[in-house]
């Protein structure tokens, strides 16, 4: 009995030095995310611009959104309109370029340190870099457009409300390096033995691709996936800086309008904190949602090695 007592004393005394050690986060969680989610939903329901006691008005806010604000509507479907191109285009060209870099050649280190260091440097840099080579008038882009292809008339771009989009588009596709280091760390997960069976049967490059790397790099597709649409949903900062400030935010027509664009213009210029708390869950339901549905369907394409699906 007193083996079993000093045993479970020991067991509380880890317990307790366990928690000792958690505290920080667990206060941090607490007092640094918890309460502040708790209190932006109760802000949604009221009225306050931060120079006026704040009043409770029920579902007033989430009533604007689809009665009165005519850049609401706008904003979500230009968010939507980017996700609709970005993350096929993503998710294909992060495992194209990823097949390219997992070849066995020499100085292949070189390049996957190339195309990765896109991804570490800061989106602000990022937007000027592009703002600069996007420039209609003294831009590297229009400069070979016009004067190596012979293009009459090269795009506005983002001046232009037809070519605002696809220029943010490119932008964010010249950090598809950061996705294809992923995917190449799925493809080297993959066994070899699987590829020397499927060329035993008779196998050629385009069905071990589709039969073997495919399916087994579903798991990384689904995960990128969903990290891809969740930072969809969250685009601002390379939108904010091609696209203006202040009450010229969101670019020539507001074209590039994105949600958070329109929920920093509400909260933060406007100071519509409560309006702005509303948009804000809004956008938490939608993409909540949308993650749901792709979990859903995850059962019918995500494979394992094991030979069960997700």
């Amino acid at each position: 009995m007193k083996l079993f007592g000093r045993k479970n004393t020991l067991a509380s005394r880890e317990a307790t030095a366990a928690y000792v050690f958690l505290s920080p986060w667990l206060i941090g969680l607490i007092c640094f995310m918890i309460i502040p989610i708790i209190l932006s939903l109760a802000l949604s329901f009221t009225r306050w611009d931060t120079y006026t006691p704040v009043k409770w008005i029920g579902l007033s806010n989430y009533k604007e959104m689809f009665v009165e604000d005519r850049l609401f509507l706008k904003s979500l479907g230009v968010t939507l309109k980017f996700m609709a191109v970005w993350e096929p285009l993503h998710i294909i060209l992060g495992v194209l370029l990823a097949l390219l870099l997992n070849q066995k050649l020499r100085g292949m280190n070189f390049f996957r340190t190339l195309f990765y260091a896109p991804a570490v440097i800061s989106g602000i840099a990022v937007a000027l870099m592009w703002m600069s080579l996007l420039d209609p008038d003294f831009g590297v882009v229009n400069y070979i457009l016009e004067g190596w292809l012979g293009v009459q008339k090269a795009p506005n771009w983002l001046r232009s409300p037809i070519w605002a989009m696809p220029s943010l588009w490119m932008m964010y596709t010249w950090g598809v390096g950061g996705s294809a280091v992923i995917y190449l760390a799925g493809l080297q997960n993959i066994s070899p033995h699987l590829y020397e069976a499927a060329e035993i049967d008779g196998a050629g490059s385009w069905r071990k691709f589709w039969n073997v790397t495919l399916p087994l790099l579903s798991p990384t597709i689904f995960f990128m996936l969903i990290t891809g649409l969740i930072g969809g949903f969250q685009t601002f900062t390379q939108a904010y800086v091609v696209g203006g400030s202040g009450s010229g935010l969101g670019g020539p027509d507001h074209s590039l309008l994105f949600y958070m664009l329109h929920l920093y213009q509400q909260a933060f210029i406007q100071g519509r904190m409560g309006y702005g708390a509303a948009l804000a869950w809004f956008l938490v339901v939608i993409a909540v949602i949308v993650v749901f549905v792709v979990f859903g369907t995850s059962e019918r394409w995500v494979y394992y090695e094991s030979g069960k699906k997700a």
